[in-house]
């Protein structure tokens, strides 16, 4: 007996040979050896009495030689026991499934792997029950790899489905759904077969949701798990109407819930719902206003982090005021400073063009043309400045020359600072050179080849051509 205690289930019973005989469904009732046969079930029951696989797997191997041994002489004589249990197919299995998880050898696994079906087969054939047996002999193949996700393991769940019906029992729908959406995604099950298979499975799913109060919650489990599972082919298995029946549900319950209407209605979008149905219409109102709060939101997020990105915003709505506020937080916030000289700059540019200030916006390009040494563009705004200002800079054409004059200075200083606005400056002189103070106006205030203050807003003061 020490021996026995060394020894793996593996090695343990190579002297039984399986025989599928007629006699399988044979009773002890009127069998001479009835003795026998009641004596060796009581034996080999008070091992397995209240054990599951598990506990079967730890056991001593020498009890569970004799607990084999016992069982293998009551199975031998009476396959079904009395007529009224069917203990020996089911301690046969258990048996045979702690023998064949204990197993390393392939062969063995594969031999003890078609004993347990061959067991349970034998059980439907005697005791009838076949729905609920061919749910669990499913079970038991798709999680031996012997049998696995094969077209047989599929079709004995799906007969048990059909059989059970709503009495179906929850452990098979994970195993027919992990097949389902396998053999869709091979091109091996058509989109009838697998739409058919899914409502099938989720009517009796739903209905022991609603009906059957002892397992409510396991069933409620399974859906979870199951519907996470079809997702992977879902969408292409379904059309809009499945969509519809899924979903509107949920949307009744949370009318107002922000997140459920933006999912269902763009995934009912998605799955080609007329957009013109009701219900779409409906979805639709809500979500227009959802998506443009939330849009709001993130706008205002995205332009407390960019001012400047506000700023131009505002300037293109015609907001010309605030656009300056944002463009100088934006500046304040800014430490390059060749960037902040740009939104000095467009401050200018608000100033002059928009709001025709003329001294702020001067004041401004020029803050940006100190912070940015080398560029021609504030001046060149400047120059602008000037030359617009001299239509109305003065009374006389020699005042608004003056004007001119101090614009050309502008526009020279931007050529001479900035070779990249040069042609840019010589256009501009040159549309305006014929505007500075005629000779005649400059001999008769004697200012040739000297200074002078220009009028109005301007206060520059320029030097007059020495003619």
């Amino acid at each position: 007996m020490k021996i026995l205690r060394n020894l793996s289930f593996a090695c343990l019973f190579v002297g039984f040979t399986w025989t599928y005989a007629a006699g399988q469904c044979e009773t002890w009732v009127n069998s001479p050896k009835k003795e026998d046969a009641e004596n060796a079930h009581v034996n080999y029951r008070q091992y397995l009495k209240g054990k599951e696989v598990a506990d079967l797997e730890k056991m001593d191997p020498e009890n569970f030689q004799i607990a084999f041994n016992e069982w293998q002489k009551a199975y031998s004589i009476a396959p079904a026991a009395d007529g009224q249990r069917a203990s020996h197919y089911q301690d046969g299995r258990s048996l045979y499934r702690a023998m064949y998880n204990k197993a390393t050898d392939p062969a063995k696994k594969k031999e003890y792997a078609e004993i347990i079906m061959r067991l349970y087969d034998e059980q439907i054939k005697c005791y009838k029950n076949e729905a609920f047996l061919l749910g669990r002999k499913g079970w038991d193949m798709f999680y031996m790899p012997e049998y696995g996700r094969t077209q047989a393991t599929l079709d004995v769940l799906k007969r048990s489905l059909e059989l059970a019906g709503n009495n179906a029992e929850y452990i098979i729908f994970d195993p027919i759904f992990e097949m389902m959406v396998q053999q869709f995604q091979a091109g091996d099950m058509s989109k009838a077969e697998a739409q058919a298979l899914h409502q099938k499975s989720m009517e009796v799913i739903d209905y022991n949701i609603e009906k059957n109060a002892r397992l409510k919650q396991y069933y409620e489990t399974t859906k979870l798990r199951v519907e996470s599972i079809f997702s992977a082919i879902e969408e292409e298995v379904f059309d809009c109407a499945y969509f519809k029946d899924k979903l509107v549900p949920k949307y009744r319950e949370n009318p107002e819930d922000h997140e459920v209407i933006r999912y269902i209605y763009n995934k009912l979008r998605q799955q080609g719902c007329d957009e013109n149905e009701p219900i779409m219409q409906e979805l639709k109102a809500k979500y227009v206003v959802i998506a443009s709060a939330i849009n709001d939101s993130l706008r205002q997020s995205y332009y407390a982090e960019n001012p400047a990105v506000h700023a131009k915003d505002l300037y293109d709505n015609g907001e010309y005021s605030k656009a300056i506020e944002k463009y100088r937080e934006a500046a304040d916030k800014e430490s390059d400073n060749s960037k902040k000289a740009e939104y000095y700059l467009a401050i200018a540019s608000i100033y002059f063009r928009k709001l025709s200030q003329y001294s702020a916006a001067r004041d401004n390009a020029l803050r940006a043309a100190n912070l940015r040494k080398g560029w021609g563009q504030p001046y060149l705004l400047i120059g602008d400045m000037y030359a617009t200002s001299a239509r109305t800079c003065g009374s006389d054409g020699y005042s608004r020359g003056l004007a001119v004059l101090a614009a050309i200075d502008k526009y020279a200083q931007a050529r001479n600072v900035d070779s990249s606005v040069a042609d840019e400056a010589n256009r501009r002189i040159g549309r305006i050179s014929g505007a500075v103070p005629s000779g005649e106006d400059i001999h008769l205030r004697g200012k040739a080849g000297k200074t002078d203050v220009v009028p109005c807003w301007i206060g520059e003061t320029v030097r007059l051509p020495n003619l």
